[in-house]
């Protein structure tokens, strides 16, 4: 008897009803999540916590406006960011919406709502992480390594002078272990909706930034002190932008 050949998309799904049935389903997954996300913290030493202001959730420039403007600023002037412009950057870039029944919301979509995205800040008083759910840095390194993360970016002028430095990491087993080797694809797609995001709320606060891609991956690794398992997929310099870049 001739059995018809299965598609790949009915592969996929086979797979992931095997793959939730051994991991014990959909709140298993979600709960494993949350237990990578609390690792990779923990495999920091946290030197000390600075709390961030409460981010502006009530814009007044139109989305239109914001993407009308948005370029690309690869000079900047030395003016330091205030703690205000800091925790907006990085609360746009993935920080908490609103408490849903079984997670919390955040400002990009998540496959799975698994959230594989780290964020780290990298500036003149150390190497931070951003905590979602403090909104809040934990700083684990007080030395400026801004240098080492250029030559991680082998010298682009954009990050002379840059007061910040974004860095968009992640742990894509957070993602794999519910969709498999898709889920890679999907850590990548939400540090691209965490960029756009940091990007558009650059130009909301009168400031400028531009996402970097062209970096050695180990090099970055050992300026910022990635825990095990996390990927740098994107480096983004944000700054008030130089008089001629204006």
């Amino acid at each position: 008897m001739y059995t018809p050949m299965r598609s790949g998309r009915q592969f996929l799904m086979v797979g992931s009803v095997l793959l939730l049935t051994l991991c014990g389903g959909p709140h298993a997954l979600d709960a494993r999540a949350a237990e990578s996300e609390a690792a990779s913290a923990a495999a920091l030493s946290v030197l000390r916590t600075d709390a961030l202001p409460a981010p502006d959730r009530t814009g007044s420039r139109p989305l239109e406006t914001l993407l009308q403007e948005r370029v690309s600023v690869r000079a900047f002037a030395s003016d330091t960011l205030t703690a205000a412009e800091v925790g907006q950057l990085l609360w746009a870039a993935g920080g908490q919406t609103h408490a849903g029944e079984r997670f919390t919301h955040r400002t990009v979509p998540s496959a799975g709502a698994l959230y594989p995205l780290e964020i780290y800040v990298v500036a003149s008083s150390g190497v931070g992480r951003y905590s979602v759910v403090d909104h809040s840095i934990e700083w684990h390194q007080e030395i400026d390594r801004r240098a080492g993360l250029s030559g991680a970016a082998y010298g682009q002028r954009c990050f002379k002078d840059v007061p910040l430095i974004v860095v968009i990491a992640a742990d894509p087993s957070r993602t794999t272990v519910k969709y498999g080797i898709r889920g890679e694809r999907y850590a990548t797609m939400e540090a691209g909706f965490a960029c756009q995001n940091l990007l558009l709320e650059a130009v909301a606060r009168g400031l400028g930034a531009v996402a970097v891609g062209a970096f050695d991956d180990d090099h970055v690794r050992n300026v910022v002190g990635l825990p095990t398992g996390e990927i740098p997929l994107l480096l983004v310099p944000v700054g008030h932008p130089a008089p001629a870049a204006r």
